[in-house]
C-alpha cells in the first residue's frame, strides 16, 4: 500500500527538482548565448536578457581549415576507443562474472577504485611513459589512454549486468550445442544492451570532452576539438566568442546522444549497480 505524501512535501520536492535542473542548464545557455554575441557584448557589464545575435564566431570557427581536421580526430578517437572498451570490458566483465578464481570480488573493487584517479595526476608520468614508447603525438596512443581510462567503468557496469543474466540460459544453449563464444554473443549480450548502451554513451562522452591528457599528449595534426578550443587563449587576449561557440558545438554530440538514449543511461546505472 502506497503512502500518499503532503502536498508541501511534494511541491518542496519538484521545487528542489526544478532548481537543480537550473542549475545544470544555465552554464550551458549562458554559454551559448555567448557564442551569439560580439565581443563587446560579451564584455558589457549590463545584464540583457535580449540581444541582437550574431553567427559571427561560428562562421569564424567553422571558416578555419583545421576545424574539419580537429573534428575528425576527435570523432575517431571517441569512436574508435569506445569500441575497443566495449569489446575488452564485456570479455572482462564476464570473466569476473562467471569464472570463479581467488580474489575475484576483490579484482572487481579494485578495478572500480582505479577510475576513481584524476587524469590530471596522470597527465605527467603518462607523457613519460608514452614518450618512450613513441605514442606521443599519435591518435593511436590517445586511443590506448582513453580504453585504459574508461575500461575500469565499463568492466564494473557490465559485471553487475552479466550478474543478473541467469546462468540457466547460458546452459540451456550451451546444451543445444553452442560454444562458450556463441553462448556469450548470441545469449549474454542480447541480454545486456541497456548496459552497453550506457557503457558506451559515457566512455564516447568522456573521450570527446577530455582536455587534460589530450593537450599533454597531442601535436599541431593531432589535435582534438577540445585542445583546439585553448587555441584561442593567446597573449592579446582571450577570444570568448569563438571559445564558446566551439564549446556549443563540442557539447551537440554528446546531448544527442543522452537525450536519445536516456532511457539505457538510467537502466544501465540502476541496474547495473549490483554487488558480487
Amino acid at each position: 500500500m502506497s503512502v500518499r505524501r503532503p502536498p508541501a512535501v511534494v511541491a518542496a520536492h519538484y521545487a528542489t527538482l526544478i532548481l537543480l535542473a537550473l542549475i545544470c542548464v544555465t552554464p550551458i545557455v549562458v554559454m551559448f548565448a555567448t557564442s551569439l554575441k560580439f565581443q563587446t557584448q560579451i564584455f558589457d557589464t549590463t545584464i540583457r536578457i535580449f540581444f541582437v545575435p550574431t553567427m559571427e564566431n561560428y562562421r569564424g570557427v567553422l571558416g578555419e581549415g583545421s576545424f574539419a581536421r580537429y573534428l575528425t580526430n576527435s570523432l575517431v578517437v571517441g569512436v574508435v576507443s569506445t569500441a575497443i572498451t566495449l569489446v575488452l570490458g564485456c570479455m572482462a566483465a564476464y570473466g569476473l562474472a562467471r569464472f570463479r578464481f581467488p580474489g575475484r570480488t576483490a579484482v572487481a573493487y579494485t578495478t572500480l577504485l582505479l577510475r576513481t584517479v584524476p587524469l590530471a595526476v596522470l597527465a605527467v608520468p603518462v607523457f613519460m611513459i608514452w614518450s618512450r614508447a613513441g605514442l606521443v603525438n599519435s591518435l593511436s596512443g590517445l586511443v590506448l589512454l582513453y580504453v585504459a581510462v574508461n575500461l575500469p567503468f565499463t568492466i564494473w557496469l557490465l559485471y553487475g549486468f552479466i550478474l543478473q543474466v541467469p546462468t540457466q540460459l547460458e546452459e540451456a544453449a550451451a546444451i543445444d550445442g553452442c560454444g562458450p563464444l556463441r553462448v556469450f554473443w548470441r545469449v549474454v549480450l542480447p541480454l545486456i544492451k541497456p548496459g552497453l548502451a550506457a557503457a558506451a554513451i559515457f566512455t564516447f562522452r568522456i573521450a570527446w570532452n577530455e582536455f587534460i591528457l589530450a593537450l599533454v599528449l597531442t601535436d599541431r595534426a593531432t589535435r582534438t576539438l577540445p585542445v583546439a578550443a585553448s587555441l584561442y587563449i593567446t597573449d592579446i587576449g582571450v577570444d570568448w566568442g569563438r571559445i564558446t561557440a566551439l564549446g556549443s558545438l563540442i557539447a551537440i554530440p554528446p546531448l544527442i546522444f543522452t537525450f536519445v538514449a536516456a532511457r539505457q543511461i538510467i537502466t544501465g546505472l540502476t541496474a547495473g549497480a549490483v554487488k558480487g
